[in-house]
């Protein structure tokens, strides 16, 4: 059993390539004041647990909770720090919900945070760090470091993601101007949105595809900055939430399923071996979080979706492999208009990850703004009503994958 949890507010900081105008603890306290000023009425002390998350190895910067406590307002209460990887803000979301739906004493509202200020240290570097120490062991199970280092060769996010975007355009038939598209809706979406890092009103197709290729398919023009940044979810119970805020929005369905047990598998036998465009993971958690949410057909009955797609493939691939789309359908959605600002199911009008990556914050963005659209309180908000929402993160070697749906109605599902 547990209790119906809703969302009262969300809120963001200011994204750039470097906010050297403020320090980390800065960064998420004005994530914390945005959030809190979208719901009026809600103090510090109305908060009874806090829960944070970042990527501490990109910063370089070991549990920056403990002293930026103060500025997140959670002196002398409980806190929770959640890291898992890329999707760290969509994990710390769901720890969130949870420390709400679990009915424990005295826990009824829950401030959830998560941030990166990447500007301050190396983001491939504390990738590195992931892979050595994990093979390292593999090594002393007796694997070969030549046979391993053939694990090394990928190309950190950039690299996996190209042999993603090879697979499923192989499998999909699209081409470099369906991915180029995508990318031009995002950054014209971004330019719209306050706090989004890359503004592009005027970005046309022919430009993203006037940039030089990092890894083939995907160009310069195509993939997402580093973006120091912070979110802020308040999470609590429903009868609170009619308190705290006009339109509460139910959190009615989650997920987090990962189809593998470590970054590169068993005896070095993980994703780097399957294809990376068959995201069992992602099926897997869209139909637990569905189904908790009472949602049998996700293309009639969601209206808006923010998922998290650094590179163009990968949205269309996640929005087909989420079931808002048939397979081998998404090209055609986006040339049609159907996930545009005022289409049948717009997605991302944020600008998404593309055009703003702040790693430890951007799977928590994603259910926060999808929230927002719910409320009618988001920068680029679409100008039907939206009555059910989805946020969605990954992370890992692509084989992490959170879920959130949520609903200006409760699913009712604990009654």
């Amino acid at each position: 059993m547990g209790r119906q949890v809703a969302i009262a507010s969300a809120g963001f900081s200011e994204h750039a390539s470097k906010r050297s105008d403020v320090n980390m603890a800065e960064l998420v306290s004005e994530a914390v004041q945005d959030c809190l000023k979208n719901a009026p009425g809600v103090d510090f002390e109305d908060i009874d647990v806090f829960v944070n998350g970042n990527m501490p190895a990109f910063e370089g910067t070991n549990i920056p909770e403990l002293w930026m406590t103060d500025w997140m307002g959670a002196r002398n209460k409980p806190l929770l720090r959640v890291t898992t990887g890329g999707t760290t803000g969509g994990s710390v979301a769901i720890s969130g919900y949870y420390s709400v739906a679990a009915g424990l004493p005295g826990v009824d509202t829950v401030l959830a945070i998560a941030f990166e200020q990447q500007s301050q240290g190396d983001t491939s570097v504390g990738l590195a760090s992931v892979a050595y120490g994990e093979i390292s062991v593999m090594n002393s199970l007796g694997i070969p470091y030549d046979q391993l280092s053939l694990l090394l060769s990928g190309g950190a996010a950039i690299g996996i993601a190209s042999y993603q975007a090879v697979n499923y355009m192989r499998k999909s038939k699209i081409t470099e101007e369906d991915l180029a598209r995508v990318v031009v809706q995002n950054r014209h979406n971004a330019a719209k949105t306050w706090w989004a890092h890359l503004k592009m009103p005027d970005l046309t197709i022919e430009d993203v595809l006037d940039t030089p290729y990092i890894s083939y398919p995907l160009r310069y023009g195509m993939v997402c900055p580093a973006s120091d940044g912070a979110c802020a979810m308040l999470f609590t119970i429903e009868e609170k939430a009619k308190e705290m805020c006009d339109i509460p929005v139910y959190v009615n369905g989650v997920g987090s399923v990962s189809n593998e047990t470590a970054l590169i598998g068993y005896c070095g036998s993980g994703s780097g071996q399957l294809d990376l465009s068959e995201q069992l993971g992602a099926q897997m958690t869209s139909d637990l979080a569905f189904k908790q949410a009472g949602i049998s057909f996700p293309r009639k009955e969601v209206d808006y979706a923010e998922v998290y797609s650094p590179f163009p493939n990968q949205e269309l691939m996640w929005v087909e492999k989420l079931g808002l789309f048939e397979e081998n359908t998404a090209t055609e959605m986006y040339k049609t208009g159907i996930t545009a600002l005022n289409g049948e199911l717009p997605i991302n009008c944020s600008g998404g990850v593309n055009s703003t990556n702040a790693i430890g914050a951007s799977a928590m963005e994603r259910p926060a703004e999808a929230a927002l659209q719910i409320m009618g309180k988001a920068s680029n908000q679409v100008p039907k009503t939206v009555h059910t929402a989805l946020g969605h993160g990954w992370g890992g070697y692509v084989n992490l994958v959170t879920m959130m749906v949520m609903a200006d109605e409760p699913a009712r599902k604990f009654t």
